[in-house]
């Protein structure tokens, strides 16, 4: 069994925000589903290659995304090993991702919550590229995708959803090889 979460914010006023990008990956690989809610987050289980994966993003808001994720690993009794993150990086020009099998929070509020409720940085992630601001951070990142980035998101994000995939099957130093 894996776990696999999207970072965001719940509310139609977080709707296709920057912040927004790890809900917004899982959404496009699930298509129109009906999620389920359960220990702080809506979740969606479904089974890949004979496995079972759940799918889950927090609403609890991004700085305690932690909070749901500790539960759900604890409930379906799944390790750190199997739990993939998905969310959005300054880091990373908008239209390109990264996948790490570890780090630190980078100053991600969503992650740092992670990282302070499972005592541990060595969780799987997909990064994905929302540019650097060139204002005020937190405008930036609550604010919306412009139609040529939502161009090049919805590019990555179909590339995100065969690395989802892949994510089942592959080994992870494959997977980084195959996409990095």
């Amino acid at each position: 069994m894996k776990l696999i979460v999207g970072l965001g914010n719940i509310g139609k006023e977080y709707e296709n925000t920057r912040h927004n990008i790890g809900f917004m990956a899982i959404d496009s690989f699930l298509g129109y589903v009906s999620f389920k809610e359960k220990h702080q987050a809506l979740y969606y289980e479904k089974n890949i290659n004979g496995e079972k994966i759940i799918f889950v993003k927090p609403t609890t808001l991004m700085n305690n995304s932690g909070i749901a994720v500790r539960k759900y690993m604890d409930f379906y009794k799944i390790s750190i090993e199997d739990v993939l993150i998905i969310y959005d990086d300054m880091d990373y020009d908008v239209g390109t991702f990264k996948i790490k099998p570890s780090g630190s929070s980078g100053g991600h509020n969503g992650i740092k919550s992670i990282i302070e409720y499972l005592g541990k940085d060595n969780f799987k992630r997909i990064r994905i590229g929302i540019s650097k601001p060139k204002g005020n951070t937190i405008n930036y990142v609550l604010g919306r995708f412009s139609k040529s980035e939502m161009s090049l998101i919805e590019d990555v994000l179909q590339i995100v959803k065969k690395v989802i995939e892949d994510y089942n099957v592959l080994d992870f130093d494959k997977l980084m090889s195959k996409y990095n």
